[in-house]
């Protein structure tokens, strides 16, 4: 059985989900969303969630209780794939957390394999090319499991990738080093200085995903 990946994207804005719209207009926090997902021949879903905000939507989005600080909400629409929770509901994959706050749309799902993943990601950009994944990590699995997390290179320059693999390849990262900063700023054709600058910034990056 496939471990799984656990993938947590952020839209902003999105345009054509109602729960963004709605975050938005009442500067309110969403989650606990729950979307039933239709087959694609179903005409309708249903989506219920709790917002920190009571209010009543000018909309086809109806208060179902209040208790205390939390306000349970529902409404029925198109089976489209207007939505990310919807467009991810298409690809079988379950939602483990969707966020809406101040029109900025926060979804963790799960896909079986990368395979799965990729194809979600694609369509996922495809329709919302704003999104911007924020953490890939693969389930732990085994007798000793341990996250695998994955890390989104494209969060780096192209220079400062250059700097990470040359100081990579030449051994800057070994304990005892094979080259230390003067020999890797010389392959680069930079100062000392300024590959320490690239590194930190890379590195930085590198490490928000990691932690």
């Amino acid at each position: 059985m496939s471990e799984g990946i656990r993938a947590t994207i952020e839209f902003a804005r999105p345009g054509g989900c109602p729960l963004a719209d709605l975050s938005a207009s009442e500067e309110a926090t969403i989650d606990s969303v729950r979307v039933s997902v239709c087959p694609a021949d179903c005409e309708a879903c249903v989506t219920e969630f709790s917002m920190d905000t009571a209010c009543e939507p000018e909309t086809d989005i109806s208060r179902i209780f209040s208790h205390g600080s939390t306000h349970r909400y529902r409404f029925t629409h198109g089976g489209g794939t207007s939505c990310p929770c919807e467009c991810l509901g298409r690809f079988g994959c379950p939602v483990d957390r969707y966020v809406a706050r101040d029109g900025t749309v926060t979804i963790a799902f799960y896909a079986a394999d990368y395979d799965q993943l990729r194809n979600v990601v694609g369509a996922l950009r495809e329709r919302f090319p704003e999104m911007d994944i924020e953490r890939l990590i693969r389930s732990p699995a085994g007798e000793h499991p341990q996250d695998g997390v994955f890390v989104e290179r494209g969060k780096l320059t192209p220079r400062q990738l250059e700097v990470l693999e040359t100081a990579y390849e030449m051994g800057y990262f070994e304990r005892p080093r094979r080259a230390n900063a003067t020999e890797v700023a010389a392959a680069l054709d930079i100062n000392p200085s300024t590959f320490g600058e690239h590194l930190a910034a890379a590195e930085t990056k590198i490490l928000e995903d990691v932690l």
